[in-house]
């Protein structure tokens, strides 16, 4: 199967890890590379917040020195805010790749225009577009490669998937990625992979990737041949398994796949991604190491494990490493693998009520983004 190409960049096999907000962290995205190839994506951060020099956000925005490419997802909804935030990125070398958020379904995204709303937006879009490719330009005559990722529209009512693959490929993007649900659907309903086929057939000119219920190697191999898409992007399907990008490696390149780990192998896993950590803050020069934010990995880790109340009690009170090696001392490590464990749900799964919008946002589809009302503030990380 051929390397996916973001510009200059070989994304081989072509597998992205999708930004997920408070997950794909430096040690996360390093853990998850150690298995198998691929472009690792950190999370969003926001282009108001970096231009003001936001501490939290240029913090999110740091890689680890063992990270191939340094690979960053940008929001905002104000294209000279993007483009300058761009500039800041592209001409200090910080970024090899830029991934633009046009798919967050969060209400506090949304409502200010942000995420999944900004497409209905199509001059906004493009407005926005243009101002990210125009800086992604060194002063050198080299280009950062800039993609796009977006969700089908708001609802099936306001749908612009494939408006938004054509404005983008317009505007020079490098590849789109859709993935193949509403904003209203959140995570809820099956991904309608047959969404992803259209967009490929819409957008000849640059590669499409497809998002969406991909849990396994089996799952990336269906969406690749079902849709004709030329890459996969895996989000909620890697959360407590970052093997899966050894899966997805082996599937690629036709080998045999490998054994699901048992619960001695998830423990070492958890070592080395608590090892990571430890690494990665210390690197701050905090003395201290806080893993409160790990507590959610530890019960994906665990899922399907029959380890007891008392574990599960455990994994959801750490707040060290040492809280942490304690759990796995009490593990029986010769439990197998669960069965169906990669289709378990590790996240959010179910669909929205209404997605939060502007006043009027659906008013006027053409209507100038100067004049609509978006609102960037300064939310990164989600």
């Amino acid at each position: 199967m051929p390397s996916l190409k973001f510009g200059s960049i070989d994304v081989d096999p072509p597998v992205v890890l999708a930004p997920m907000a408070g997950v794909t962290d430096a040690p996360f995205r390093v853990l998850c590379g150690s298995f198998g190839g691929g472009l690792f994506v950190n999370q969003m951060v926001t282009a108001r917040a970096l231009i003001e020099g936001n501490k939290a956000t240029w913090e999110l925005a740091r890689f680890d020195e063992a990270e191939k490419f340094r690979s960053l997802q940008l929001y905002g909804t104000n294209p000279e805010d993007m483009g300058e935030a761009t500039r800041i990125l592209v001409g200090e070398g910080l970024i090899d790749h830029l991934d633009l958020n046009f798919g967050c379904p969060a209400p506090k995204v949304t409502r200010q225009g942000g995420g999944a709303a900004l497409p209905v937006k199509r001059n906004l879009l493009r407005s926005v577009l243009r101002s990210v490719v125009s800086a992604a330009q060194s002063e050198s005559g080299d280009s950062v490669p800039v993609t796009v990722k977006f969700r089908m529209g708001i609802d099936d009512q306001h749908l612009t998937y494939l408006d938004t693959g054509r404005i983008a490929e317009d505007e020079g993007a490098t590849a789109v990625a859709l993935h193949a649900r509403t904003a209203l659907d959140h995570y809820g309903p099956p991904a309608r992979w047959e969404a992803i086929a259209e967009l490929k057939q819409a957008v000849r000119s640059i590669p499409v990737l497809g998002n969406g219920d991909i849990t396994s190697a089996d799952d990336a191999v269906r969406m690749m041949n079902f849709t004709g898409c030329d890459g996969i992007v895996v989000g909620r399907g890697c959360l407590g398994r970052p093997w899966i990008f050894a899966e997805l490696e082996a599937a690629f390149a036709s080998r045999d796949m490998p054994e699901p780990p048992n619960l001695g192998g998830v423990a070492a896993v958890i070592r080395r991604h608590v090892d990571l950590i430890e690494k990665w803050q210390l690197s701050t020069r905090d003395c201290s190491v806080r893993l409160v934010s790990f507590r959610k990995h530890l019960a994906w880790y665990l899922k399907g494990f029959p380890v007891g109340g008392e574990i599960r009690r455990m994994a959801g009170q750490v707040s060290s490493p040492e809280d942490v090696y304690r759990l796995l001392d009490g593990l029986d490590v010769d439990a197998p693998a669960p069965t169906g464990a990669a289709g378990f749900n590790r996240s959010h799964s179910n669909p929205l009520r209404r997605v939060a919008l502007p006043h009027g946002w659906l008013d006027d589809p053409e209507e100038d983004g100067a004049l609509c009302g978006a609102v960037e503030g300064t939310i990164s990380g989600g």
